[in-house]
């Protein structure tokens, strides 16, 4: 799946739309400690976290996830959302808790 096809699907809500839409989403990965994001978070993942500040999207860029998902209604600061748009990070956010944004992501990578 692609993160374009993920963002038209309509499950979670559109904060930046990032460059790469036609990226593949592989794999669902959740963490709120940077420290391990930017270790272990796979590339071509989807990262959901709560983590809503700049710090977020650089270690996204440094993990080369394909798109960050906020849950629990958490929002990016202002710093963080104008850092997303200059790096071409695409974010998505949800009201739900992480497992169940988690659970949703991996259903529709494997059906």
């Amino acid at each position: 799946m692609t993160v374009k096809e993920l963002v038209d699907r309509q499950i979670f809500r559109v904060v930046n739309l990032g460059e790469e839409l036609d990226r593949e989403v592989t794999k669902v990965f959740c963490c709120d400690l940077l420290s391990i994001a930017m270790g272990k978070a796979p590339a071509d993942g989807a990262w959901v976290t709560v983590m809503g500040n700049v710090n977020t999207i650089a270690v996204a860029t440094l993990a080369d996830v394909s798109c960050v998902i906020m849950a629990e209604e958490v929002s990016l600061d202002e710093v963080a959302r104008a850092r997303a748009k200059e790096q071409g990070v695409t974010v998505l956010a949800t009201e739900e808790p992480v497992f169940e944004a988690a659970l949703k992501v991996y259903q529709e990578l494997h059906g």
